[in-house]
């Protein structure tokens, strides 16, 4: 068994694969990319929304 903290699971032929890779080695899928403005800026609206609801 393969540790699932090291791996992810590839949704075009469901193998567990390193966390890092950015295309699966067994089917070829390519793992989309989001670059880290756009994880910030999705976290920092739903405080934004959870701050407003609240308040």
């Amino acid at each position: 068994m393969i540790n699932s903290e090291k791996t992810k699971e590839c949704p075009g032929c469901a193998m567990d694969v390193p966390k890092n890779a950015d295309i699966c080695p067994i089917c070829g899928y390519e793992f989309p990319r989001q670059p880290l403005s756009v994880k910030v800026g999705v976290w920092i609206l739903i405080l934004l929304l959870l701050l407003w609801y609240f308040f």
